[in-house]
């Protein structure tokens, strides 16, 4: 087991439970000094790794104990997931043949649970998207098959294409729960293994779904076209909110008066930043500016606004927005948090977007220097990580390992789960 160097006594605020550093400041030169080269972030990618699938498999699931969790967000399933990251940038088949394993084995596990999402990160559809991603490089095609019709399966759900007019409020919407979660998971299947592995018509009901079920939910909202609750509350950020399902929507042929319509709605969220730092509300109405990481703030919003620019070239507005999303979390995004939701790895990919939409290497250097600062202090922020997601891809030491492995390879990182 490797051992990371040890970190200085530090004191910190609180705020609804998420920490902004305050023993050492992102714009100071010894932050900018933590950097590492890309053969040393990598190096420590694999060392992380290899800590997190002992934790999470050779201790207990590789030998027939219980999978508690087998989803992406804070499971088993997580793990297979960095193998495959390791795998993307080293080429190790030994890796591909872990992640295809502990896929294998999540699969086994969720066949006798009853959870009831179908998206990427906390459901089958998972499961079955990865699997099939994995089989299909490894030549398995049994498996690349059976996996691939277990998701085609799941998308024949009656309940993912129907619009509010006949009662879909039923299914949430958010990129954790919800539709756009699973047609996150077709965007990855289809990236992988071919356009139209997972038709469109079949994709296209949902999308119009996801479309209607905004309007409805801001049908009295005067000035934003686009709105969707999850239990009740209008969120924001990544997770449960708009920026994660817009973010989605902005993969998929749009109409010119649904394209008008997120547009709009990204607008809106431009329109009511906070004025003195430019960080975004966590939901509608939220008058605190406390929060600046990937589920609510500035730290996922940097990124679908990198995803919008991408989309809408001439829209030079999009672009500026997403850079002063840059600008917000340098100035507050190291939180005393590890993981990718809430803490500074996360918050580090907003920069690593930033760098592929501009070319500009300051946003690489802060990525190095966001990932350096993880090096440097990742035992003491071990140690603040709650126990139950220390080694998992969303809220703990997973995570570190895929952003210290993208930091490396910059032009081809990808926000795992996020981005595609």
């Amino acid at each position: 087991m490797v051992e990371f160097p040890s970190s200085s006594d530090s004191s910190s605020s609180h705020d609804e439970g998420h920490e902004q550093l305050e023993f050492l400041h992102p714009t100071t030169a010894a932050v900018a000094n933590l950097s590492l080269s890309s053969e040393a972030f990598l190096g420590a990618a694999i060392a992380l790794k290899e800590q997190v699938v002992e934790a999470t498999w050779t201790d207990g699931c590789a030998g027939g104990g219980d999978i508690v969790d087998p989803t992406v967000y804070t499971g088993l399933l997580g793990t297979a997931f960095t193998c495959l990251r390791l795998y993307e940038a080293i080429g190790s088949h030994q890796e591909l043949q872990l992640c295809a394993d502990i896929v294998h084995t999540c699969a086994a596990a969720i066949a006798n649970t009853s959870t009831r999402y179908m998206t990427f990160l906390c459901g089958r559809g998972g499961i079955y998207a990865l699997g099939a991603v994995v089989a299909n490089l490894c030549g398995d095609h049994h498996r690349r098959n059976f996996y691939l019709g277990e998701f085609l399966e799941l998308a024949q759900e009656r309940a993912l294409p129907v619009g509010p007019e006949e009662g879909g409020f039923g299914m949430s919407y958010d990129l954790l729960h919800g539709r756009a979660g699973f047609l996150w998971a077709a965007l990855f299947i289809n990236k992988h293994m071919g356009q139209e592995t997972v038709p469109s018509d079949l994709l296209n009901p949902i999308v119009e779904a996801v479309i209607a079920g905004g309007r409805a939910g801001a049908s009295d909202h005067a000035m934003c076209p686009l709105m969707y609750r999850w239990h009740g509350t209008r969120y924001w950020g990544a997770a449960h909110g708009l920026a994660g399902i817009l973010h989605v929507l902005l993969h998929f042929p749009l109409s010119e008066e649904d394209t008008e319509d997120v547009k709009r709605t990204l607008r809106y969220m431009m329109s009511k930043r906070f004025p003195h730092t430019g960080n975004y509300p966590s939901r509608e109405g939220n008058p605190r500016d406390s929060l600046v990481q990937w589920s609510h703030g500035a730290g996922g919003m940097a990124i679908t606004l990198c995803k919008a620019s991408e989309v809408f070239p001439n829209d030079r507005e999009f672009r500026d927005a997403a850079i002063e999303a840059g600008k917000v979390v340098w100035k507050s995004g190291l939180v005393e948090k590890v993981g990718l939701a809430d803490g500074a790895s996360g918050n580090a990919y907003a920069f690593l977007a930033l760098y592929r939409l501009t070319g500009d290497s300051i946003y690489k250097e802060r990525a190095k220097a966001f990932g350096g600062f993880l090096y440097h202090n990742i035992k003491k922020l071990t140690s603040i990580t709650n126990s139950h997601g220390r080694y998992s891809l969303f809220q703990g030491l997973a995570g570190t390992a895929c952003l210290w492995c993208d930091v490396a390879r910059s032009e081809k990182s990808r926000f795992p789960g996020f981005e595609i």
